[in-house]
């Protein structure tokens, strides 16, 4: 999407939410507005202590209300499963596109509406790594040193966690793209690194938990927690950037179920917000990457992808959870691993 049509479904988010809001009289004591927003694990820091607070200082000074945050993070699927069944969410940002088309079935949101959002609903990215312990003893470099004999992987579940399904991708990617002309280059990588898996977690921030716990010698995970503790000199792990990987774009929804009057129009602000300048440059601060490129430079502690690559390039998601998730992983390799 250029800058120019992303610039204008801001300005028409915006101008849909302000044409429903008057500001409070002058002297009048300001009215309290509610936003509940929901998102997959890694989120939680960047949303309540970076994104939450510079828009209510927005929302304030354009409006005179002042907005309070109720927010719920856990993995992407959990999330979905909790929206979908009924929880008040207004307004999520899931890990996984297929999460967003759940929602849809669930009828809790239109189906394909984030589309209709800048960038078709993608707010920011992040790569997929590979965490290990200090100075990297076991000389893990990439993905297929992750199905050596003897390495032992940390990895969220993919019943529950988006990020796990990203990294399965990643996984599959990564050998398939090493060796192009062998069409079962991607099941073996992930046949060799998957019995090697040790512990598994229900979420990207809970497979984090167990490694740093001393589980394991690897942990596949994104990029952006890595980045946030580099910068803060406090990560106690090395980072290995696999030379091919996949980089997660995670999808925004308004959940249509649970938005009524002017609290529509709200959450059709926050969502115009997430895409300006501003919002962006928070994601970049704590560790996500910019959908606009230009930002990105902002953060120097980003590492270097040789060979990035994008669900796109399998299809997009219903294809490949159909034919690399369900196809190869599940069918194939969990159950060669069971027997």
């Amino acid at each position: 999407m250029t800058r120019n049509r992303m610039a204008t479904g801001i300005v028409a988010l915006a101008m849909g939410a302000a044409a429903l809001l008057t500001p409070p009289a002058r002297g009048a004591a300001p009215a309290v507005r509610h936003v509940v927003f929901y998102g997959f694990s890694i989120l939680g820091e960047p949303m309540q202590k970076g994104i939450f607070p510079e828009f209510q200082q927005y929302w304030q000074k354009k409006t005179g209300e002042r907005v309070e945050f109720t927010g719920s993070f856990s993995g992407s699927g959990t999330v979905t499963n909790q929206i979908a069944m009924g929880a008040p969410a207004q307004i999520a940002l899931l890990s996984l596109e297929l999460d967003a088309e759940r929602l849809a079935a669930s009828g809790a949101t239109a189906a394909g509406s984030w589309k209709k959002l800048p960038h078709e609903g993608i707010v920011n990215r992040t790569p997929f790594v590979i965490l290990v312990r200090p100075g990297n003893p076991k000389k893990i470099l990439d993905f297929e040193d992750l199905a050596r004999p003897g390495i032992k992987v940390v990895h969220p579940d993919p019943q529950t966690s988006g990020g796990a399904n990203w990294a399965i991708l990643a996984e599959y990617g990564a050998g398939q793209r090493a060796h192009p002309a062998d069409p079962q280059a991607g099941f073996r990588l992930l046949q060799g690194l998957w019995k090697n898996v040790v512990a598994q977690a229900a979420s990207a921030r809970a497979a984090r938990t167990q490694f740093e716990n001393g589980y394991g010698d690897a942990l596949v995970t994104y990029e952006q927690e890595a980045v946030l503790d580099r910068s803060r000199v406090t990560l106690k792990l090395d980072v290995v950037y696999p030379r091919r990987t996949v980089m997660s774009e995670h999808t925004l929804v308004l959940v249509d179920r649970n938005l009524k009057g002017a609290d529509r129009a709200l959450a059709d602000a926050l969502a115009a917000y997430l895409w300006s300048d501003a919002a962006q440059r928070v994601f970049v601060k704590f560790g996500f990457r910019s959908v606009d490129e230009r930002l990105n430079a902002e953060n120097p502690a980003f590492g270097k992808i040789a060979e990035p690559f994008f669900v796109r390039d399998f299809g997009g998601w219903k294809k490949a959870k159909a034919e690399i998730i369900d196809a190869v992983w599940k069918d194939r390799v969990m159950k060669g691993i069971r027997h």
